[in-house]
């Protein structure tokens, strides 16, 4: 597998000659939208992944599940691998993404870039009538989500009590930016992407629940970032040494 450091150096190669394309995409590289707030509420579609790296460098991304897929053809027994990828920043946006291909590695930055592509806003708040703090670590209200055979739900928890929840709705909720949530589940939840998908429907229906801005006032309900992610930052590369321990500038 690829190291860190030359993902990294791809990732901004790949920002430096990147040319866009689409109507969005211009306006980011001129900067005449700067934040991902306003390019979110722009009205415009999201369809190149660069916009996302540019607006949203500290976004996380965490592999849920690589699958092998075997199919049988005249020619012989063809592999495929199809992965599935959760992205967020840890304030408001989560994105869940799936690809298919011949290797796992480039597999997994399609995915990540499908993820990228499809970013939602959620809202927050404290919802739980047992806490009362009126402030924006849990859900605002109860949620559900379905995809397949797998109905999740959500319900707002009080602070503390941590993410009550399975293991594959854990990061999709954390990248989301919750920290504190009941989780029940119904179904075939071994299907691992049924039930990352549910539990990503369920963040879906927060975004697209119209809540009245008087209650979202009273309730004291966060929509989208806040400035304070609730995830630890990413490790800054240092410079590469030799084995005498002398970096890139050192005496020879």
């Amino acid at each position: 597998m690829r190291s860190e450091r030359g993902d990294r150096n791809d990732a901004a190669s790949n920002l430096a000659s990147w040319v866009p394309r689409t109507e969005l995409g211009k306006l980011v590289s001129k900067g005449e939208i700067k934040s991902f707030q306003a390019a979110f509420h722009s009205g415009l579609p999201f369809k190149e992944a660069e916009i996302v790296d540019i607006l949203l460098p500290d976004l996380h991304d965490e592999v849920l599940d690589v699958n092998m897929v075997q199919r049988m053809t005249d020619s012989g027994r063809r592999l495929k691998f199809a992965v599935t990828v959760v992205v967020g920043n840890g304030d408001g946006f989560v994105g869940l993404g799936r690809a298919k291909g011949k290797e796992v590695g480039p597999t997994i930055h399609t995915a990540i870039d499908h993820a990228k592509i499809g970013l939602v806003e959620i809202l927050r708040g404290c919802g739980s009538w047992e806490c009362g703090c009126y402030k924006p670590h849990t859900l605002p209200f109860e949620v559900v989500g379905k995809c397949g055979s797998v109905r999740v739900t959500f319900k707002p928890a009080p602070r503390g009590v941590g993410l009550a929840v399975g293991d594959i709705a854990k990061p999709v909720l954390r990248f989301a930016g919750i920290q504190d949530a009941w989780g029940f589940t119904e179904g075939h939840t071994k299907t691992t992407v049924n039930y990352a998908q549910a539990a990503f429907d369920a963040m879906l229906q927060l975004n697209l629940l119209k809540v009245p801005t008087q209650d979202l006032e009273r309730l004291k309900v966060v929509r989208g970032m806040t400035g304070v992610t609730i995830l630890p930052p990413k490790e800054k590369l240092e410079p590469r040494k030799d084995r005498r321990g002398r970096g890139p500038g050192g005496p020879r």
